[in-house]
């Protein structure tokens, strides 16, 4: 396997871009509930309602566009995350008490492998999965499942 990027593909920036019917919910779970930096927005664009938010280092981003009054999104299923990776347990627990203490629950996902090592996961306003992972990956290894 390849650990190496290719140089034919010099990428400077990386953005993972989804529709939402419920823009306002989500730019304010993304923007005010998990306090994402939002480096640009815009309203009646061509039809399109967006937001930006950048992820650690900026040069990756996470966008929602809403076009239209309630577009056809695809279902959500626990399957669709956004993992963030997190230096261990007590960043876990602050990040989910966070979400907890402003009226949100942890969501139980399909795939035991997230809870076995300690994640949390938490569902945006669409139904898509936010998982809080207890170690940073490609740097610490992966817990070992609970109990074992």
């Amino acid at each position: 396997m390849a650990h190496e990027w290719p140089d034919f593909l010099p990428v400077g920036a990386i953005r993972f871009a989804r529709p939402t019917a419920r823009f306002e919910d989500c730019l304010h779970f993304y923007r005010d509930v998990l306090e994402l930096p939002v480096i640009a927005s815009w309203r009646g664009h061509a039809g399109y309602d967006g937001a930006v938010f950048g992820l650690p280092g900026s040069p990756v981003h996470l966008e929602l566009t809403q076009h239209g009054a309630a577009p056809d999104i695809p279902a959500p299923s626990t399957e669709n995350q956004l993992v963030f990776y997190l230096p261990g347990p007590d960043a876990v627990a602050a990040a989910a008490g966070r979400l907890t203490g402003l009226g949100h629950r942890p969501a139980t996902l399909d795939n035991a492998y997230w809870a076995e090592r300690g994640a949390v996961a938490f569902a945006d306003p669409d139904g898509w999965m936010i998982v809080f992972a207890p170690w940073v990956f490609g740097k610490d290894p992966v817990p070992p499942v609970a109990g074992r």
